[in-house]
């Protein structure tokens, strides 16, 4: 069977020819060395040009990265070796290298090494702890030297590939280090070898190579045989390698295309082409599934397979087991994690298991634990999973476990075919109602993927269940079979499986063979986002999402126990839950393992409060820390259980929020009591008394709400409380608080409600409001009015004298001001009456009052009696009618009272002449900019 590997194009970056590709080892990062003598570094996630360099004029024929030092090196056909630093893209060092073009620097991966080769037939070893020595000098080739490569598993030694044909290699050693001279060579190409590349492995002694013979071969370096030679290119093969973490090979050729062959079988898997011309480079990283290209017109990364380490932790014994090759690993989990903190790298006791004969791509035990199965290559193998004795093997493109038995499994044998096994006997197959299968999930139920749908069927009768329109990925049981979760590409869905409705139909023979068991599923919840792995503790269902957090789904709602640290060791992929740890496992893609906290208890009391089982819940709460109890009440109100969550919560915030949904005023009051004295002066403090206070006149607590109201300084609410209640002293209290505290629009219609005008006049004095003091006066206190009036002229004679002289003062012009004298009566009648109450019962016959005209009622009691006597009406302070001071030119001439010297305030007159019928008075004007004063004057100004 093909070895199935997704090959996803991750990067496409157009630009000039492309000699040479490097991938960084830890960043998501592509290094091109370009023909036009540019350096260019890619982003692969965001496929942006992050970086360029301008190396020379000539062609750049090789780059590497040097990820320890923070940099990288280039040859050029210039001769030299240059060395940047990528973060600050300053220049290290530049030096004249070889006398002819260099094709290829190499890495060394332990020592400060730096090996060259080059057209001059020679290469050269550089230490850059020595300051950029040339520690030795290989020759020993005929012809150009096209590439080096140190030896991964005895770094002292390198090999060579050069258009003379031969690949220089020993026994021991490939051009030892310190050697001047090869020990032999590998001759079997029939033209010039371009490229080499040695196995990573440490189990097999293989070197790989191409040659413009079109061929690929692979060598054993120790009994200098050729293994295998590969056909299949039209042109020159420029670039191979052995691929760092999966069983292939690659090769790059002129012909445009790369080509992907299986390691062990060497049978051509894949051939890409993605038209970009002739292909020179192609670069892996040990820690990632990318492959790099260079072609003649950009650079392509892809990615084969996927990054997710193959791993299977078993949650019954904590045995965690992995796939590292074709070795298989094993540790134990169990009580590891008590000294680690959430997302440390946990110290492992690794055992090598052995090794598998087919290269893994799935690990996974079965529900108790006792099998291990592997796929991979379209073939599985069952092992025991404590010695990994062979059970079972067979081919099958997907393999799936059973929920119901420890030995009940069954594999996708083809697109139409899916057999059952029962104790690792055959025992039934099944066809599925689809066209084609696509997948294979186990569990309670077998459920087989189609083109458009998943269908589920029985484990024992292969009974057809239920088709559903999604496309899930994965099929997650919980341990009571009851709860089935389906994820899709950015939504899962929760169903609820009817077991006794299945089974009753089963055994009744009602099973449809088109429709199945109707029913058998039923929509419960969904989960939006994408969910990346899984498990169901209880009805609780713990899983990492595509955000890097991890959460858990329980009744509906989605928490967050933990943000994933994934800065520094890359994507983590979630092994699962040990329940007896109380921690969530993640494995990254170098096989590190951490772990996070996740307390059973708590979900397990949400499991059965979902239920709806108190009786259990209330029994597993004294078991959950109190660290843990806010986040259970915010649980237990999303679930709708408030006055519980309220006596849960430890958080004061929570507390006082559920206390105000609840109505509980005596509960939020005292949590505001018992707020520390630091922090009840704070916004916090002020909106939390607010709130209440809300609450509290809502309902009708009028103590309370003036309480709240006080705390939190909230004057404007005292006005509306205290005139509410009819509170005169609480009134007069507001206002000297409000004075005092610079409140000053607040204290003044507190003093204008308690009649207090007199105060208001001086509050609008005292704050240079003159001229609003001004008509405050003309309207209620007339006896004020020449005050006002002096100050005014004072304050706008600082700006225009001819403005401030047109100001009229009734003691000097009380023609201007009719009734003057009976206004001050009113006054006083009205300063003798204003603290006299008139209850709120008298309304409907003293709002009739509002509309008497003060002056005139004065002088019809002066007629009638010689001692004015004005009864007070349905308000403290009446209002007083306002005099005219203003007038328009028009009525000049019906001025009676006019004498020569008088002052009128004319307000529109536009130019200066005597006034009509008026022969020895003065002239009466105004100007634009003295009315524009006036007008500014008279203004509104909130900021008072």
């Amino acid at each position: 069977m093909p070895l199935r590997l997704e090959i996803k194009k991750k990067l496409s970056a157009r630009s000039d020819r492309v000699k040479c590709v490097d991938l960084h080892p830890h960043e998501p990062w592509v290094l091109s060395a370009l023909y036009s003598g540019n350096i260019f570094l890619w982003e692969i996630e965001t496929s942006s040009l992050i970086k360029s360099w301008e190396v020379c004029e000539l062609p750049v024929r090789s780059c590497k990265f040097i990820a320890r030092r923070s940099q990288f090196i280039c040859a050029s056909d210039d001769m030299r070796l240059r060395v940047y630093n990528y973060n600050t893209m300053e220049k290290i060092k530049d030096l004249e290298a070889h006398a002819d073009y260099i094709r290829f620097v190499e890495i060394h991966p332990i020592m400060p090494y730096i090996l060259s080769s080059s057209d001059d037939m020679s290469m050269k070893l550089w230490n850059w702890e020595q300051n950029w020595e040339c520690a030795s000098t290989f020759e020993g080739h005929a012809h150009y030297v096209m590439m080096c490569k140190f030896n991964p598993k005895d770094t002292n030694t390198f090999a060579s590939a050069s258009l003379d044909r031969t690949i220089k290699a020993s026994y021991a050693n490939v051009w030892g280090l310190g050697a001047q001279q090869p020990h032999f060579s590998l001759e079997g190409h029939d033209r010039g070898v371009n490229c080499l590349d040695y196995y990573p492995g440490g189990d097999k002694p293989y070197l790989l190579t191409g040659a413009d013979d079109k061929t690929i071969k692979i060598w054993d370096y120790q009994t200098k045989a050729c293994i295998q030679t590969l056909e299949g290119h039209s042109n020159n093969v420029c670039s191979v390698l052995f691929h760092p973490r999966l069983p292939v090979l690659v090769s790059a050729s002129e012909d445009g295309t790369v080509r992907i062959w299986h390691a062990t079988t060497y049978r051509a898997e894949t051939t890409l082409n993605y038209g970009l011309e002739r292909a020179w480079s192609i670069a892996a990283a040990k820690e990632s599934n990318g492959l790099a290209i260079g072609y003649d017109e950009g650079t392509i990364l892809i990615k084969l397979g996927h990054d997710a380490p193959v791993a299977s932790l078993d949650t019954h014994t904590g045995k965690l087991v992995w796939a590292n090759n074709n070795d298989i690993q094993s540790a134990s989990l169990k009580g590891l994690t008590a000294d680690f903190l959430d997302g440390e790298k946990l110290s492992l006791a690794v055992k090598d298991m052995g090794s598998c004969e087919i290269f893994p791509q799935v690990v996974q035990h079965n529900c108790n634990g006792r099998f291990l199965v592997v796929c991979g290559d379209g073939e599985y193998i069952i092992y025991t999973s404590q010695a990994l004795r062979n059970k079972a093997f067979g081919q099958a493109l997907d393999f799936a476990w059973s929920a119901v038995g420890t030995g009940d499994f069954a594999i996708r044998e083809s697109l139409s075919r899916v057999k059952i096994f029962k104790n690792f006997k055959e025992h039934r197959i099944i066809k599925a109602p689809m066209s084609s299968s696509e997948g294979l999930f186990g569990g309670a139920c077998l459920a087989v993927r189609g083109p458009d749908c998943i269908c589920f069927f029985d484990w024992d009768e292969g009974a057809f269940l239920c088709k559903i329109d999604v496309l899930p990925s994965a099929v997650y049981w919980n341990d009571t079979k009851e709860l089935v979760l389906l994820v899709c590409e950015d939504l899962a869905f929760v169903l609820k499986y009817e077991k006794d409705a299945v089974d009753n139909a089963i055994s009744e023979g009602a099973v449809s063979p088109e429709v199945g068991v109707p029913g058998a599923f039923e929509p419960e919840h969904e989960i939006s986002g994408k969910v990346e792995k899984g498990q169901w503790v209880g009805d609780c269902f713990v899983f990492s999402n595509g955000a890097g957090r991890l959460n858990y789904f329980v009744g509906g709602n989605t928490m967050t126990l933990a943000h994933l640290d994934q800065q520094s060791t890359g994507p983590l992929f979630m092994l699962g839950y040990l329940p007896k740890e109380d921690k969530v496992y993640f494995m990254d893609r170098s096989r590190n393992v951490v772990s996070y906290r996740a307390l059973l208890a708590v979900l397990q009391y949400q499991t059965a409060v979902v239920r709806r089982d108190f009786d259990s819940a209330n029994t597993l709460l004294p078991a959950i820390p109190e660290s843990e109890h806010s986040s259970v009440a915010r649980f237990l109100e999303a679930q709708g259980y408030k006055d519980v969550a309220l006596q849960v919560s430890k958080d004061i915030d929570h507390q006082f929020d559920l206390a105000l949904e609840l109505g509980r005023l005596d509960i939020a009051t005292s949590l505001l009591d018992d707020a520390p004295a630091n922090s009840k002066d704070t916004t916090e403090s002020t909106t939390r008394w607010k709130r209440l206070g809300d609450l509290a006149l809502a309902s009708c607590d009028m103590a309370l709400a003036e309480r709240c109201a006080t705390n939190s300084k909230d004057l404007a609410g005292l006005l509306m409380l205290y005139t509410a209640t009819g509170d005169r002293f609480g009134v007069l209290k507001l206002a000297e608080d409000a004075v005092a505290q610079g409140k000053l629009n607040i204290a003044f219609v507190s003093f204008f409600i308690l009649g207090e005008v007199e105060k208001c006049f001086e509050l609008l004095i005292d704050t240079d409001r003159i001229p609003e003091a001004t008509l405050l006066a003309r309207t209620y206190l007339p006896s004020h009015i020449s005050r006002s009036v002096s100050l005014w002229r004072e304050d706008l004679k600082q700006v225009s004298e001819r403005a401030a002289a047109a100001l009229a003062d009734p003691a000097e012009y009380p023609n201007l001001f009719p009734d003057i004298d009976w206004a001050l009566k009113v006054e006083d009648v009205f300063k003798q009456n204003r603290s006299k109450v008139v209850p709120a019962s008298e309304y409907p016959t003293a709002k009739e009052d509002l509309d008497l005209d003060l002056i005139a009622l004065v002088k019809e009691q002066h007629n009638t009696s010689s001692k004015p006597h004005l009864e007070p009406v349905g308000h403290d302070m009446p209002e007083a009618p306002s005099a005219e001071v203003l007038v328009d030119r028009s009525q000049l001439n019906q001025i009676p009272s006019a004498q020569a010297g008088d002052k009128i305030v004319v307000s529109h007159v536009t130019e200066s002449r005597p006034v009509d019928g008026v022969n020895s008075g003065p002239e009466f004007s105004m100007t634009d900019e003295a009315d524009a004063i006036l007008n500014d004057d008279f203004g509104d100004d909130d900021d008072w």
